[in-house]
């Protein structure tokens, strides 16, 4: 029911299935997102909220749900497709947003992504992002470390693997990523404290990935954004050995929150010397 506390899930997930789930479906996902992708018309509505939505968004969550529910029946499942289970309460559930970065697909700019997150007591502790049109997978292989994989990618066999770890950071010239279609001034205000020796922007939570394989040190979010378009990337950062912050305390951003609403976070590797908001 509606606003009830789910019990159902009390024993630790099994993380070595759960990884073979994530990364399987995320590749179908792929498959059916480029496939409307590459089409040559595809409709966008509006959701409620004004932001669009695609009948890739739609297709790759009817598969994304309908396997991780096979697969895990008695966990809780948080999708940002299905309005009727953000009125979930649970600090362990599933969460995914088959496709984040919406308007970069719209618009064609590839930066778009799949992700499937498994938050554990409101921690993210393993996940998977997947990039499809930018041939690139991130996910946490069930001991929790974080890797990359190489296309092309069999749904059936892994192929090359190779982990991933967050820089070392110089900050005296730090790697900075912001995002694509939410930069603002405050989001510049905030990357001017910092001796900046490269700054990159990038769509959807492949900039969680940039930190996490050690391509940029820290990615600053001021702006609106939900659970489930950071959850995988926050495991995935996590796994890298990177953190993800409250950016007005510096405090771990934890997940369960009511509506699923984030405040402000920072995705950084540790050696970042941290400017106060």
């Amino acid at each position: 029911m509606p606003g009830h506390t789910r019990k159902l899930q009390e024993r630790p997930l099994d993380y070595a299935k759960l990884e073979t789930v994530m990364r399987r479906l995320a590749l179908e996902a792929g498959d059916k997102i480029m496939e409307i992708y590459n089409s040559d018309d595809f409709e966008v509505k509006t959701k409620s909220d004004a932001s669009p939505v695609t009948e890739a968004d739609e297709a790759a969550d009817a598969l994304i749900s309908a396997g991780l529910r096979a697969a895990f029946p008695d966990v809780t499942l948080i999708t940002e497709e299905q309005a009727a289970t953000h009125a979930e309460t649970a600090t362990t559930f599933l969460i995914v947003d088959p496709l984040d970065g919406t308007k970069e697909f719209v618009n064609r700019r590839g930066d778009f992504t799949v992700n499937i997150g498994w938050v554990e007591n409101g921690v993210p502790v393993r996940g998977v992002v997947y990039a499809p049109a930018r041939d690139r997978m991130f996910y946490t292989l069930a001991d929790g470390s974080a890797v990359e994989e190489f296309g092309p990618f069999d749904k059936d066999k892994v192929g090359e693997v190779k982990p991933i770890r967050v820089a070392e950071a110089d900050n005296d010239a730090l790697r900075i990523v912001a995002s694509k279609s939410h930069r603002d001034q405050a989001t510049d205000d905030y990357i001017a404290k910092y001796k900046a020796a490269d700054m990159k922007s990038a769509g959807s939570s492949l900039k969680f990935c940039l930190v996490a394989t050690g391509e940029a040190d820290i990615y600053p979010r001021i702006g609106r954004t939900m659970e489930w378009d950071t959850a995988a990337g926050h495991a995935v950062v996590t796994g890298a050995g990177g953190k993800v912050l409250r950016f007005d305390n510096h405090e771990p951003l934890a997940y369960g929150k009511e509506d699923f609403a984030n405040p402000f976070f920072i995705v950084t590797s540790p050696s970042v010397d941290l400017k106060p908001a």
